[in-house]
């Protein structure tokens, strides 16, 4: 389906009646990847409505010239998680540049999120990101996109790139993704923290955005539930499946007693 937001008209895949959860995906990718590893733990869960978009320039969501930079996009973000919610809170998930975008998004709108929860978060600040580093599995496995992304070089972890991000490249608008690129910080917002239920979770292998940064953001929220997870890497959410469900449960546990 297609939903109206700002001057974006964003291609959106749903599942479930309820609650609106909207769930924002990473870089050079499309809304398939954070179908596959977060819908394992939202499914079972009763009463929520599951919101997977394709975000500008990237799958079947166009970014039009009017997108100069990330601030844009947010503003479209934030059009669309109204149109979804029609107004009332919500929850609000991301991986990546997604979570990037869904803390920003919770900064500028904090009483229309009810949770927040940010995988292994690009964040102002990034610092002491470490060199890649495989723990487990054949060096030589994939391509290598898919040995820079894993540090877990399996057959399950190449299946399940090759499923949930491989085919996605070929749907990036490459010349969108560069022009935001230019200006992709967004614009700081003055404000006290983010002060609903919220998780951050990061790896500690993340060679692209590392875990120092997520760790000093999620000290500065005052109901955050912080883990760093050993032997994931950026793709945490593929490599470390079984922990992410149990964060993402808890977390929902916690929006669910906050009565927000």
């Amino acid at each position: 389906m297609e939903v109206e937001a700002g001057e974006v008209r964003f291609s959106v895949v749903e599942h479930g009646p309820g609650r609106p959860v909207l769930v924002l995906h990473g870089g050079y990718v499309d809304h398939r990847e954070a179908e596959a590893c977060f819908e394992p733990a939202l499914e079972g869960v009763g009463g929520l409505r599951r919101i997977y978009p394709d975000l500008p320039g990237m799958g079947r969501t166009a970014a039009p010239d009017t997108l100069r930079s990330s601030d844009d996009v947010l503003e479209a973000l934030l059009a669309l998680g109204d149109a979804v919610s029609g107004g009332s809170p919500y929850l609000l998930a991301g991986h990546s540049a997604g979570a990037c975008y869904a803390q920003a998004m919770a900064a500028r709108r904090p009483e229309q999120v009810a949770g927040l929860a940010l995988v292994c978060p690009l964040l102002p600040g990034v610092r002491d990101v470490p060199a890649h580093r495989v723990v487990a599995g054949a060096p030589d496995l994939g391509d290598e996109e898919f040995r820079g992304y894993f540090v877990l070089h399996t057959a399950e972890m190449l299946e399940r790139y090759e499923r949930f991000v491989a085919p996605s490249a070929a749907l990036v608008d490459v010349a969108a993704q560069e022009r935001l690129g230019e200006r992709w910080e967004l614009t700081p917002h003055p404000g006290p923290p983010y002060a609903g239920p919220a998780l951050v979770v990061a790896g500690r292998l993340d060679s692209t955005v590392g875990y120092a940064a997520a760790v000093e953001f999620a000290g500065s929220l005052p109901h955050a539930t912080l883990a760093v997870v050993d032997h994931a890497g950026h793709a945490l959410p593929h490599e470390q499946p079984a922990v992410l469900r149990a964060l993402l449960g808890e977390w929902l546990g916690r929006v669910e007693r906050s009565g927000r």
